[in-house]
């Protein structure tokens, strides 16, 4: 785990409203095991700081690239029930999603990660699968698929707001209104994004891009650390205008 990494002093720091704590994580990736234990913390903290509002935002990409998709679902869909729960989509939701409708897709998914995803829901295909193969693998992980994580998938958001935050999977495209901005940018926006020291209207909070520790910049807040490769899950934790990555 990082040392725990503190907001940059600012004339003008986003806030929150009075009374609300967000918990913020993104790019889970199938580390069932890192996403257990960040609950663990963010259950003590909460037990400790008995906040009036406990929010936990999860800003997409929980599928691919690391050993456990499908019980990095079960365990966000089991949080979902306490109701204080926001989930985006990332990038990879969708590229799921894409295909499951156009088994064509398979061989480029497979090499971003989802073959860990297929094996975790007890499939393994040649390492070149044909086209048959293709679209006999994408049916079988339909079937394979729980129902609940299917609706969940269906069911995520692009973006959430509270108070001065914007939370967001990939960014958002400078000089575009938040309020209109394209889907393509807010799950895949990269250097465009990142190279922008504009006022967005909101502070942002993402991920998408790994960096080797947590971002806390004037304009956003990149807390992506690359869970699936370095073991690192970052939480983001907001009061006020207090915001603590760790």
């Amino acid at each position: 785990m990082s040392p725990p990494l503190r907001s940059r002093p600012s004339k003008n720091k986003p806030r929150l409203p009075d009374g609300v704590r967000i918990y913020a994580m993104t790019d889970i990736h199938g580390c069932a095991h890192l996403l257990r234990q960040m609950l663990r913390v963010i259950d003590a903290d909460v037990a400790r700081s008995r906040p009036r509002y406990a929010i936990e935002v999860y800003m997409g990409d929980y599928v691919d690239r690391g050993p456990d998709s499908r019980s990095t679902l079960d365990i966000l869909i089991n949080r979902s029930h306490r109701g204080n729960t926001v989930f985006l989509k990332g990038n990879h939701e969708e590229f799921l999603g894409n295909v499951l409708s156009n088994p064509s897709l398979l061989t480029e998914w497979l090499r971003v990660g989802g073959l860990y995803t297929l094996m975790s829901y007890g499939l393994a295909p040649s390492p070149s699968p044909d086209e048959k193969e293709r679209h006999a693998l994408v049916r079988e992980l339909a079937r394979a698929m729980p129902r609940q994580h299917l609706e969940f998938l269906s069911k995520l958001r692009l973006t959430f707001t509270c108070g001065d935050f914007f939370f967001v999977h990939a960014g958002v495209r400078p000089g575009v209104p938040l309020a209109e901005q394209h889907e393509a940018d807010l799950l895949w926006i990269r250097e465009e994004f990142l190279q922008s020291q504009q006022n967005f209207g909101k502070y942002i909070v993402h991920g998408h891009t790994p960096v080797r520790s947590p971002e806390l910049l004037e304009n956003r807040a990149n807390i992506d650390t690359g869970a699936y490769a370095t073991g690192n899950l970052t939480l983001m934790t907001i009061q006020g205008s207090s915001m603590l990555a760790v």
